[in-house]
């Protein structure tokens, strides 16, 4: 089925000519995830008569497996959904805290404030009590029913793909650090190549024995839940990592796992143009994506041409600014006092927007604002952390999953976290969560680490909810470029016309003149990465303008791996987009 429907953003239903591959479009339901097996899993839910909430979490769970060099079965699942029902847009906080025995102060005193690899950056994972939550509140099916293709997935095995392959083998080191990693990761001694099967046995077992749990438990299907749960978070799984952590030198203890859990809260939104936008809240980065949106307001951006220089200077200087506030105020709002209204009110976007000059670039990450008191500037801008000149070590951790049902039902999450960083506990398969690495050991740094605290964390899903009924559940693996590459996407939609496909496909670039989320915390003051389909003469401009720029490889995976629907309740019709980029996919009907 194809055509074009100007009703929608972008006319994001149609075929566009600038796509490497067509829109994906479906009337009854879409699946789109950052590996085309887990999209496939999702599908299978809904055509069984699942829901987009059952979908998502087979699929999101399904990255764990396919994925599992950027994304855990036992990481972070920050989620977001849409009920057709009631309208309402909620998050599931699918982040994990510091165990209690946890401060920064140990690591000022035994590591000179860097955060090592190792069980002390683990925080309580998180994503087995965020799938099952969204099951429990706003899905259908058992635990059972949706881990199905993932104990599948780990059980028999799956092709390796190139990304796989890549990552393992760029980081051969860490997985050989522990021995259990080893036995994964580097199972005939090195890397695995493409398309060799890629066999996880231990994590088969183990969501086996969360489902066989949830069987045992009889009577609703809330009650099986709940038993699936209890066996990772009160069981044995919890049990085994408390005893490897005790056995280790780690500080996970039996009680931090029990206590743990999810929160269903409302999301962080903005208005721009014709839409609203959903980010979960200042636990991670989502609302720099809406802080960008509102400092963009009024430019028009249509007649300064698409990754024209002066387009790409504007979105730069905006994205700056965005991170320059996150630097200074972002962190687990249970701890940290943020002004979150202030800062995505239009008030304080009109003053932060006079700090933008389109004829010359911020040197470095500029001075954050005072929404306390809106004021434009607050200090001198730059930062303390360590400068650097060589090419950000972008870590490729994390992944994607949206899903929208033939009821309008939404669902949109980012599941994430790495295994070369964090030792596999033996026997289960998993790493917990090694989010602990986005946390900062500076005192009094808004993310400073805390027993019970979050760290700020980079993965964040995000909706956008236009005026006319479309609804565009997007997002991406990139660390502190996710955000930067969903601002682009959003307005090639939503500004330049262009189908989901073609909005994903388009070039793109990423600033990295902040300090990046990821320890030892690296600063690359005025850096400008830009993928090398972006036109010679655009680069030579902006670095006329002061932009440090760099060349990115086409269709580097750097740049991000967006997957996004775009859909319209009142036909029923659904425009899927997945990046190249990276070995994500679509399926729908």
């Amino acid at each position: 089925m194809s055509g074009q429907s100007q009703d929608l953003p972008g006319g994001g239903l149609g075929l566009g000519s600038g796509a490497h591959r067509p829109v994906t479009l479906g009337s009854r339901h879409m699946v789109a995830a950052g590996h085309h097996a887990a999209a496939q899993a999702g599908l299978a839910i809904l055509e069984a008569g699942g829901n987009a909430v059952d979908a998502g979490v087979a699929a999101g769970m399904a990255l764990g497996v396919l994925q599992p060099d950027l994304v855990n079965v036992a990481g972070v699942a920050p989620t977001m959904i849409r009920m057709a029902e009631t309208g309402e847009v909620v998050t599931i906080s699918g982040l994990g805290w510091f165990p209690k025995q946890a401060s920064s102060a140990y690591f000022r005193d035994h590591h000179d404030g860097e955060i090592p690899p190792g069980l002390l950056r683990a925080v309580i994972p998180a994503a087995p009590d965020a799938w099952i939550t969204a099951l429990a509140k706003y899905g259908t099916m058992r635990f059972a029913d949706v881990a199905a293709a993932s104990i599948r997935f780990a059980g028999e095995g799956f092709p390796t793909h190139a990304l796989l392959a890549d990552f393992v083998g760029a980081n051969e080191q860490g997985f050989a650090r522990w021995e259990a990693n080893r036995a994964i990761y580097l199972p005939q001694g090195r890397p695995p190549r493409p398309g060799e099967l890629f066999v996880q046995a231990d994590l088969a077992r183990m969501l086996t024995y969360m489902a066989e749990a949830e069987k045992a438990a009889g009577g609703s299907r809330e009650d099986g839940l709940k038993a699936a749960r209890d066996a990772f978070y009160k069981g044995d799984i919890a049990r085994a990592i408390a005893r490897y952590h005790t056995e280790n030198g780690g500080w996970m203890t039996e009680q931090d796992l029990a206590d743990f859990s999810v929160a269903i809260e409302k999301p962080a939104k903005g208005r721009f143009r014709d839409m609203e936008v959903y980010t979960c809240n200042v636990w991670c980065q989502g609302p720099v994506l809406i802080q960008m949106l509102k400092l963009l307001a009024g430019a028009d951006l249509r007649a300064l041409g698409h990754n024209s220089p002066a387009y790409i200077h504007l979105l730069t200087e905006a994205m700056k600014l965005s991170f320059a506030d996150r630097e200074a105020y972002y962190g687990d709002p249970r701890f940290v006092d943020v002004p979150l209204e202030a800062l995505l009110s239009d008030a304080y976007a009109d003053l932060r927007r006079g700090l933008i000059d389109p004829k010359k670039a911020w040197p470095g990450m500029p001075p954050a604002g005072d929404p306390r008191t809106m004021r434009a500037v607050l200090g001198n801008g730059g930062s303390d952390a360590p400068v650097r000149t060589d090419e950000p070590a972008l870590s490729p951790d994390t992944s994607y999953v949206c899903a929208v049902d033939r009821w309008g039902n939404v669902f949109s999450a980012t599941p994430s976290d790495t295994s070369n960083d964090m030792p596999v506990i033996p026997g289960l398969g998993i790493c917990p969560s090694s989010r602990g690495s986005q946390a900062f050991t500076q005192e009094g740094h808004a993310s400073e680490v805390m027993g019970g605290k979050r760290p700020r964390l980079t993965p964040n899903p995000a909706l956008a909810v236009f005026d006319n009924g479309a609804l565009m559940p997007f997002g991406t693996p990139g660390g502190d470029v996710q955000s930067q590459a969903m601002l682009q996407v959003l307005l090639n939609v939503s500004v330049f016309g262009m189908d989901t496909q073609s909005a994903i496909d388009a070039p793109r670039f990423a600033t990295y003149s902040f300090p990046d989320s990821f320890a030892p915390h690296p600063y690359y003051p005025g850096r400008l990465s830009v993928e090398g389909r972006i036109a010679g003469a655009t680069a030579d401009t902006l670095a006329r303008l002061g932009h440090d720029v760099v060349r990115w490889p086409d269709w580097t995976w750097k740049a991000g791996g967006v997957c996004a629907i775009v859909a319209d309740p009142a036909t029923g019709l659904k425009a899927g987009g997945a990046d190249r980029r990276r070995p994500s996919g679509v399926a729908g009907l």
